[in-house]
């Protein structure tokens, strides 16, 4: 903003810079051109005598006396008025005294009708003793003085509203500064606040006490302001506790023959007024986002558009299960929406999230209170970054993180992750506050998706009740696994099977009806059952079962449709294992060998079942390595909406070879976790590991 202001108290009284004719407006003469002098002026006193070291044109004009005897002018008002000077001198607060009336200097002269207002602070003087700043606003003029008329008149009238304002203001910092922006005094309460020496803050010192997001804005703003007739900018401010507080300052030319030779400002805090109005801003926005939108993914998501990056610089929301006593396994919860701020992406992706026990997640969620941590930029403490996210939160510089979890209907309904990163100022009590204040927008839509997950858990229990436990064979490692659909309230048609048939072979059968709804579970159910009795006493072709199977169908089920794997396990003529199988319009087997090579089983394909009546089904025999993996599963594990079916067949392919030695019931669960699965469709799956 420049080099040091040449404005300076001086020394001696009346030792001051003065512009030709100034001593005529000190004496009380009409300035030339018809200019009436401007409304205010400015004086620093020095020590208990209250000896005027500093004042401008202006001021002399209001005493009037080129002498500067500040007693002598409060003297024109009332004693008791002059005592108030060793009052702000003693306590240091500042001290405002309206609209006073001055007593004219000689008899008779009752038309002298001069009215000022007065605003005192103490300040600390460069000799290192007290004074105080004196700021006088002319309110009335002398009677006779010639009136200003025209455009100066409507701009005096302007400048002496903006100065009775700023008179008003209940600010805990006055202070001086130059055309340049330079700050040439300042009241004590300026070091109180910020903890700056005098020696420190004057010129340019100031700024370092702004907050570094916040100068360039302040230096453009001053820039721009010219020679307005008030000059008004909020910006943050370190006090001498080290924190940052929002402040606003105000100020208004001062001028000498209609020159702005320097600028009398104020400076209040406003924290708590900006603070109100940012939460009222992003409560309205939060409001507007959210009307007339039905979905809770969309609500959540347009949610978090607000908080980023207006609050925070990521987060994420969850959607808990409800869960009673605390938990001594891992839980899942679904992460519905993860979004940052641009420049720190990618984000961690939307999915299922397993938290172990003893992490921050369960502790915000079991005692229903905010998890809020501050640490050193990119170093969480341990247990606190959700899953799959630390390594983002040491990447991006997180400097605090808040799990804050959402009540809703009397549960914990959602958690929201909020991360704040680098330099910013952490996370504070005000914004999680402000979060939950935000959040309480997806209440309705929360507590129908709890609703949603109660009715979800029921129909989940039932289709439990309806798929078997994989019986224990010796030799063989047969698991099972089913996943609802997030999106879908009722139970669905997918079912798995496996038994042991009075020969010893084991069988494997896995299918999906068409539908998703208490129809399709009965049909699945009532299909699953009568493959049983098929299968169970004739040794026949897979494919000859599921000829029969196709006959009932179409008979009992008129316009049912379902697919079908029937797959029979058993020792094979040279040692080893052989698969005999037949498909029904079902997607093929996944065989994965030890070595990590996995393939699709593409012989026997037939159409779905419901359909070509008592058309011959082919089958397939297949020789199985020792310690392979053999996985039926069904469509909902590897189709997207929009997607071709295809890559996902070759992104299951590819996973599961990754996963070829590790046991069989965890390559089924990374299996779930990898697989980027639609929410619309249930998923089920039966592997069996090889001796």
């Amino acid at each position: 903003m420049g080099q040091n202001a040449t404005c300076h108290p001086a020394s001696e009284p009346g030792r001051h810079r003065r512009k030709k004719g100034a001593a005529d407006e000190a004496s009380g003469a009409p300035p030339p051109d018809g200019l009436a002098p401007a409304p205010v002026g400015i004086a620093i006193t020095s020590g208990r005598d209250h000896r005027v070291v500093y004042a401008t044109v202006v001021f002399q004009h209001a005493a009037g006396t080129p002498n500067l005897p500040l007693r002598r002018l409060l003297g024109r008002l009332r004693r008791d008025h002059a005592d108030l000077l060793d009052q702000v001198l003693d306590s240091g607060r500042p001290l405002r005294m309206p609209n006073l009336a001055l007593r004219p200097e000689r008899r008779g002269a009752a038309s002298d009708r001069r009215r000022v207002s007065l605003q005192l602070s103490r300040l600390q003087l460069a000799s290192g003793g007290e004074g105080l700043l004196v700021v006088a606003v002319e309110t009335v003029s002398a009677a006779g003085a010639p009136a200003p008329s025209g455009d100066y008149a409507q701009d005096r009238r302007r400048l002496l509203r903006h100065y009775h304002s700023l008179m008003q203001d209940e600010a805990r910092v006055v202070w001086v500064m130059s055309p340049l922006g330079h700050v040439v005094e300042s009241c004590g309460t300026w070091e109180e606040l910020t903890g700056q020496r005098r020696g420190e803050y004057l010129g340019d010192g100031w700024l370092r006490a702004v907050h570094p997001d916040d100068r360039t804005g302040l230096r453009g703003s001053w820039r721009r302001s010219g020679t307005p007739s008030r000059w008004e900018h909020v910006f943050r401010l370190r006090t001498a506790g080290g924190d940052y507080r929002h402040v606003r300052a105000r100020a208004i030319p001062v001028s000498e023959r209609a020159t702005a030779t320097e600028w009398i400002g104020t400076c209040a805090d406003i924290e708590e007024e900006w603070q109100a109005g940012r939460r009222r801003k992003l409560l309205d926005r939060a409001a507007a986002a959210t009307a007339d939108i039905a979905g809770l993914d969309e609500v959540l998501r347009l949610l978090t558009m607000v908080i980023v990056p207006t609050v925070l610089d990521g987060c994420g929301v969850y959607l808990v299960p409800e869960i009673t006593g605390a938990p001594t396994e891992p839980f899942s919860a679904q992460r519905l929406v993860s979004i940052v701020r641009q420049d720190l992406r990618p984000e961690p992706q939307p999915g299922c999230v397993r938290f172990p026990p003893d992490c921050g997640f369960v502790r915000a969620v079991t005692t229903r209170r905010t998890v809020h941590e501050v640490f050193p930029p990119g170093q969480p403490p341990p247990g606190l970054a959700p899953p799959g996210a630390e390594d983002w939160f040491r990447m991006v510089g997180a400097n605090s993180a808040a799990l804050i979890p959402v009540i809703v209907d009397g549960a914990v309904a959602a958690v929201l992750d909020a991360v704040v990163c680098g330099p910013k100022d952490p996370i504070s009590e005000a914004d999680v506050e402000l979060l939950v204040r935000m959040l309480d927008h997806a209440h309705t839509h929360l507590s129908n998706a709890m609703r949603f997950q109660r009715t979800q858990r029921v129909a989940l229990a039932l289709q439990e009740c309806l798929l078997p436990d994989p019986p224990d064979v010796p030799g063989l490692e047969i698991t099972a696994r089913y996943r609802a659909s997030a999106a879908a309230v009722e139970i669905g048609g997918d079912w798995y099977d496996s038994f042991v048939l009075p020969d010893g072979t084991t069988v494997l059968t896995i299918g999906d009806v068409a539908g998703h709804d208490l129809a399709a579970a009965v049909t699945m159910s009532q299909l699953r059952n009568m493959l049983r009795g098929l299968a169970m006493d004739r040794r026949e072709p897979p494919g000859d079962i599921l000829r029969r199977l196709n006959i009932a169908t179409e008979s009992l089920y008129a316009d049912g449709t379902a697919t079908c794997v029937l797959a029979r396990l058993a020792p094979g003529p040279g040692g080893g294992w052989q698969l005999d199988y037949s498909v029904a319009g079902h997607p093929p087997p996944l065989l994965v060998t030890p070595d990590g090579t996995a393939r699709y089983l593409r012989g026997a394909l037939n159409p779905l079942l419901g359909v070509g009546y008592d058309r011959r089904r082919t089958s397939a025999v297949s020789q199985l390595p020792p310690r392979g993996t053999l996985l039926l599963y069904t469509d909902g594990l590897v189709e997207l909406p929009g997607e071709n079916i295809a890559r996902g067949l070759d992104r299951l392919r590819r996973h599961a070879g990754a996963l070829s030695r590790v046991p069989v019931g965890d390559l089924c669960d990374d299996l779930l976790a990898r697989m980027p699965i639609a929410n619309q469709d249930d998923v089920a799956m039966i592997a069996v590991r090889l001796p």
